[in-house]
């Protein structure tokens, strides 16, 4: 976490090395990205093109001081499966639009009334171990399968899975390491080519999608409708993607070296957010968020510069009406991004525990200890908690439960209660 900066927020990047940075990014966020909209059985290339939109605002609204990549957010699974299925796609799209636009509210509040509750309802003994479960929990999803797991731990798995997903991590783990120059700068770019070669001469990739893609694709863009049991079965969520919001702004922040909180300010950062998640439910898209995988890309390759995640952004827009090169990219096993996430998620929970570390959290204190052995418990369990047609699992589930302890506790301490 201490390695060499190669290039600051608002560096620039020569344009000969910004493609493969940015490429980087795109293959990283790719198959979870795509795998929502996959689920809603709806075009992909719309919440690629709004991915790649939500992406640059977000980069506007934040002055060009917060790196991110918003991806399609997981949270709204749940609530918006059953509004898909009682009403129609259209009626989640009116739910996105509405709990967007609330949360763009919530971001005027913080405005107004600061960041310093942070601390109290979650302090670093919550906020480090929250931070940490964003890569523990995402971890078991690298070996089970699908577009954005390695087939390692699943029925049927073959030798050749094993060996594609064992040269991409080892290409990523031992490149991160080795590599000199600007090679070190795209270890997982290197790592990712490395898997699907060796996928390619294992007879395990199928090209006949690129072959019979169209060059030329519209998105299609589809009008929101709004229903107030939709709009009320979706509020929860906002919570959960404040939480989530809250946690990634601090690993960030904890992985460049800058409080991101404090500025651009966590009010810019959610309100770009939750904006982008509006805008894009009123044209047929899914909710966006901050993307763990770009995270840990920027913890392993130490660029920071926003203008990467911009190329990134606008690459994402030309695969929304290229069909070849999202062809292309659909193509690559889910054994090779599985490689690649094992580390960068191992690498955002090594940035919780470092966030710990650098709060120099006093474990000989009742309070701490328990804060965090709640959360990692409550996270890593397999706890799940059902309210209001929602339910609260993993780090979701424990960031609320960091809320409601973290709280108690203080309010032990306003009154002299504690013993410690």
């Amino acid at each position: 976490m201490q390695r060499k900066k190669f290039y600051g927020i608002q560096d620039k990047v020569p344009f000969a090395q910004l493609i493969p940075l940015s490429l980087q990014h795109t293959f990283a966020m790719f198959g979870a990205s795509v795998l929502v909209p996959i689920i809603f059985q709806i075009d992909p290339g719309v919440v690629l093109f709004m991915n790649g939109v939500g992406t640059l605002l977000f980069i506007l609204i934040t002055k060009r001081m917060a790196p991110a990549y918003l991806g399609s957010s997981f949270a709204f699974l749940g609530p918006a499966g059953a509004i898909i299925a009682s009403l129609g796609f259209n009626y989640a799209q009116g739910a996105f639009v509405v709990t967007g636009l609330l949360g763009c509210v919530l971001a005027y509040i913080i405005y107004k009334f600061g960041t310093d509750w942070i601390d109290v309802v979650l302090p670093p003994a919550a906020m480090g171990a929250v931070v940490a479960l964003i890569g523990f929990e995402l971890a078991g999803l690298t070996i089970r399968g699908g577009a954005i797991g390695a087939k390692i731990m699943v029925e049927g798995a073959s030798t050749a899975d094993l060996v594609v997903f064992l040269v991409t991590l080892g290409v990523a783990v031992f490149g991160t390491v080795l590599f000199r120059g600007f090679f070190s700068t795209i270890p997982i770019l290197i790592a990712i080519v490395a898997g699907y070669l060796t996928a390619l001469s294992l007879n395990m990739v199928d090209l006949t999608p690129v072959l019979e893609a169209k060059l030329f694709t519209i998105p299609h863009f589809q009008l929101p409708k709004f229903d107030l049991r939709a709009i009320l079965t979706m509020l929860p969520v906002l919570l959960v993607i404040t939480s989530e919001h809250i946690s990634h702004q601090v690993v960030t922040s904890n992985i460049v070296g800058k409080n991101l909180i404090k500025e651009p300010g966590l009010h810019r950062s959610i309100f770009a957010d939750n904006f982008s998640t509006a805008l894009s439910g009123m044209v047929g898209g899914v909710p966006t968020t901050t993307y763990g995988e770009n995270i840990g890309v920027m913890a392993v390759t130490g660029i920071y510069a926003v203008v990467v995640f911009a190329g990134a952004a606008c690459i994402s827009i030309l695969m929304a009406f290229f069909g070849p090169l999202a062809a292309f990219i659909s193509t690559i096993p889910g054994n090779v991004i599985g490689g690649v996430t094992f580390l960068l998620y191992g690498m955002i929970g090594a940035s919780g525990i470092r966030l710990l570390v650098d709060a120099k959290v006093d474990y000989s204190k009742s309070r701490n200890l328990i804060l965090t052995s709640v959360v990692f418990t409550t996270g890593l369990s397999g706890l799940a908690v059902n309210l209001g047609g929602i339910q609260l699992s993993g780090m979701v589930l424990a960031s609320v439960v960091a809320v409601i302890v973290s709280l108690v506790f203080h309010f032990f301490e306003r009154f002299n209660l504690l013993n410690q």
